[in-house]
């Protein structure tokens, strides 16, 4: 038994995986870097500050549902003031079970390190089972700080599960699907937010001039929404710190109004908290009862966008100014409306505005109105980072994405994005016209949202939270019950405007579809037409071409293996540069990738062959800078991978073996800038043959450190000038631009999607030498085509 521990410790010691190890931090280093990326614990001071900032990113489009949804609930008038209570009834519980018990107290716990949203809950499923259609993934990345995921028992209910997921590619693709119809009604709300909020906002003109024309209203609602997005290419920075006092400044109007509405005109709507109320008000049935329920489902809504703008602050936070905030202010105003509504059913056209006391209308008018801008910011803000998470998993094609700050990562801008939106946002307000279309059409994308998040955390509960099933049985019932209901509701009212989202979205999904469609045959024909070692290996060192000065950079979408790209490059060309270096920039379903664990770099092949590849790695909410640091980084990391190389040859595995772990960030610093005086054993010891990390026997010898580093040095030192010489002879980036065709005997839907939609979008896409910043100077595509 202990010799085959001490066997086994040898063979660990005699392990040089420089692909895993090199761009690793350390033990120590590791320790202090997760501790930077795990969720901090406040002080109560600074969890109620949070929970201040958060009414004005979280809550503004939850708050300004009042504007609409007495209005929309009984858009022909009331006939019974009973139904007034019945549906104050059916708010307050339809409050409580969605944004109060669901998306606040349990959902949100469900964030990907304060991200949330569909593709923060498809990120996490991701490393908890093998479920991402583009199998890219490396036992390596598996070891980022970031990259949190627990172990299951096999025979637990929860590995049962993820088996079963990962037991065929049609039920990956249905989790797909269902993420990416999720993501493209988030987007829809991103159009339907600001036109009903603001329209209803700006309808309070109209209040206090009735004989003022609709169109005047609609036209006031445009310039609002032109400014709007207008303005977003400055970013929410200079003027954020207003949104959190004017959103705190809403809510406590609104709730004040409905305290004042209560006592002035019928304290008895209070009985609404019985819930016999919501049994009479659906007992009375009726086509008309019942879709009304798609005008008070719109009490729920922003909720979605709830989850959606997590952004960084504590969950904790979040409940605190749910709980002591927005949900008692919203049950007052909303009891408010219905005790003027009982008094006043001729009003429900206007309810909010006309219930307001006359003294303080213009005050709480303004108020609207930025408060409506606010909630309209907030969803967004919301598709801009739902679109970057989507260009990042391959499911969207390349945007241009810009910083609108230094200071926050996840404030973004993406100019064709919000164009986009703002024509769409228009078109729906100028071509309705009223609130109760766009109403319909919001409910239908707000339902479905709901519904995809319902599917995706009971995935969440069983693989990661590993909760008993009865539990998860639970949440999914009174979840669906109260989703199915409502949108039992707005299927009715799909002919009178429910159909714009569904439009919207059927859009955007196809354009998602084709394109990841096409990411993943590119992927599949890169990874089945690599090239073999041994027919490198056959070429010699000197590839079978003339090597001249210089440094290539092959791009390509394979983190092993050869790309076929680069057979093809050089069997039609007589020359290749001195130095090759294949470049994989790869996204992994984890929210962000430390900058000091973004690289990785190895040996392809014997060392006179100075063929290297290096994989970038980052996160769905890294941005990839459009500035000069990547090639640098790149040029750093690589120099460092032959410092360290170089010292290990000839160091003793038992030695190397101690050593393993003491490295810091000091040490990696010192490696950049000196050229031989210190070594530290951070890696194991192979030499590298093909593209295999295999063992080497070393002699056991005993070296200190600083002999060790002068015994590497002439070599050491021959390389690193060689690998300069070529870097200052030039540097050429190799794209490979991959045109994909249908086969002539394809389907015709499948001729459409590919030769005529994905080639589109190639087409009007940014093309990787932008996103890498390459000088057009120094570019050389490849071209090949690939039928699907």
């Amino acid at each position: 038994m202990d010799s085959d521990i001490n066997q086994e410790s040898e063979n660990r010691g005699s392990m040089w995986d420089l692909d895993q190890k090199l761009d690793q931090p350390m033990d120590e280093e590791a320790g202090r870097i997760r501790n930077m990326y795990r969720q901090k614990k406040f002080s109560a001071l600074v969890i109620l500050r949070f929970a201040f900032q958060s009414l004005g990113v979280v809550y503004g489009d939850l708050g300004t549902s009042p504007l609409y949804v007495f209005y929309n609930t009984f858009p022909r008038g009331i006939d019974d003031t009973e139904d007034v209570i019945g549906a104050l009834s059916l708010i307050i519980y339809s409050l409580t079970l969605i944004p109060l018990v669901k998306y606040v107290f349990i959902v949100c716990q469900a964030n990907d390190n304060g991200q949330g949203g569909t593709f923060a809950l498809y990120s996490l499923l991701c490393r908890h089972a093998k479920v991402n259609t583009i199998p890219n993934q490396h036992r390596t990345d598996e070891e980022l700080t970031t990259y949190s995921r627990t172990t299951l028992p096999e025979i637990s209910f929860a590995a049962k599960t993820k088996r079963w997921l990962e037991g065929h590619a049609s039920r990956k693709n249905a989790l797909l699907l269902l993420v990416l119809a999720g993501t493209c009604m988030v987007i829809g709300d991103g159009i339907l937010t600001p036109a009903i909020s603001v329209l209803s906002a700006a309808g309070g003109i109209k209040v206090d001039h009735p004989k003022m024309s609709n169109d005047i209203v609609v036209l006031v609602a445009v310039l609002i929404l032109v400014g709007l997005f207008s303005m977003q290419h400055y970013g929410t920075d200079k003027v954020g710190w207003l949104f959190a006092p004017l959103v705190l400044l809403w809510f406590l109007l609104i709730g004040g109004i409905g305290i004042f509405n209560i006592w002035k005109y019928d304290s008895s709507v209070l009985r609404a908290f019985s819930p016999v109320y919501v049994y009479r008000y659906l007992k009375k049935g009726g086509k008309e009862r019942w879709t009304s329920l798609g005008g008070i489902m719109l009490s729920i809504t922003g909720t979605e966008a709830l989850f959606a703008d997590l952004s960084h602050f504590p969950v904790l936070a979040i409940q605190i100014a749910f709980t002591a905030v927005v949900f008692p202010c919203l049950l007052l105003a909303y009891s408010g409306q219905a005790a003027y509504l009982v008094t006043h059913t001729d009003h429900v056209v206007d309810a909010f505005y006309r219930s307001i006391p006359d003294s303080i209308y213009w005050p709480v008018f303004i108020v609207a109105t930025l408060a409506a801008v606010v909630a309209s910011q907030a969803t967004i803000s919301a598709t801009f980072s739902i679109i970057r998470q989507a260009v990042a998993l391959g499911c969207f094609p390349r945007v241009k994405v810009v910083h609108t700050t230094k200071k926050f990562l996840g404030q973004i801008y993406i100019p064709d994005i919000n164009w986009i939106l703002m024509v769409l946002c228009i078109v729906v307000t100028a071509g309705f016209k009223n609130q109760s279309q766009i109403g319909n059409a919001y409910g239908t994308a707000v339902v479905i949202v709901m519904l995809a998040t319902t599917f995706l955390m009971i995935l969440i509960m069983l693989l990661i939270w590993r909760w008993h099933w009865i539990l998860v049985l639970l949440f999914t019932s009174l979840s669906l019950v109260v989703e199915l209901t409502y949108f039992s509701a707005v299927l009715f009212k799909v002919d009178q405007g429910g159909w714009v989202p569904l439009v919207i979205a059927a859009a955007f999904f196809i354009v998602m579809y084709v394109w990841h469609y096409g990411t993943v045959k590119r992927y599949e024909y890169e990874v089945h037409s690599k090239v073999s070692m041994a027919w490198i290996l056959g070429l010699g060192p000197s590839l079978g071409l003339v090597r001249v000065p210089g440094i290539g950079l092959v791009y390509t979408e394979l983190a092993s293996g050869v790309p076929h790209i680069f057979s093809h490059f050089i069997t039609n060309l007589p020359a290749i540069h001195s130095v090759v270096v294949f470049i994989c920039v790869k996204y992994l379903p984890v929210y962000i990738v430390p900058e000091e664990e973004r690289f990785l770099v190895k040996r392809i092949g014997p060392k006179n062959f100075h063929m290297f590849r290096c994989v970038a790695r980052y996160g769905y909410k890294d941005l990839h800078k459009k500035d000069d640091d990547f090639e640098k980084k790149l040029f750093d990391n690589l120099f460092l991978f032959v410092r360290l190389e170089s010292m290990m040859e000839g160091c003793s595995d038992s030695d190397e073996y101690s050593l393993y772990g003491q490295q810091t960030a000091r040490s990696r610093d010192v490696l950049l800038t000196n050229k031989g005086d210190l070594a530290v054993s951070d890696v194991d010891h192979t030499a590298s043959s093909g593209d295999l990390i295999l063992p080497i026997q070393s002699p056991q010898v005993s070296l200190t450190v600083r002999s060790l580093g002068q015994m590497s040095s002439q070599t050491e030192v021959d390389e690193l000038e060689f690998l300069n010489s070529c870097r200052d002879a030039g540097v050429v980036h190799i794209l490979g631009n991959t045109v994909v065709r249908a086969r002539k005997d394809s389907r015709f839907y499948k001729k459409i999607a590919v030769d005529y939609i994905y080639a589109f979008l190639r087409k009007i896409c940014r093309e990787n030498s932008v996103v890498f910043n390459v000088p057009h100077e120094t570019l050389l595509n490849v071209g090949q085509i690939l039928y699907v």
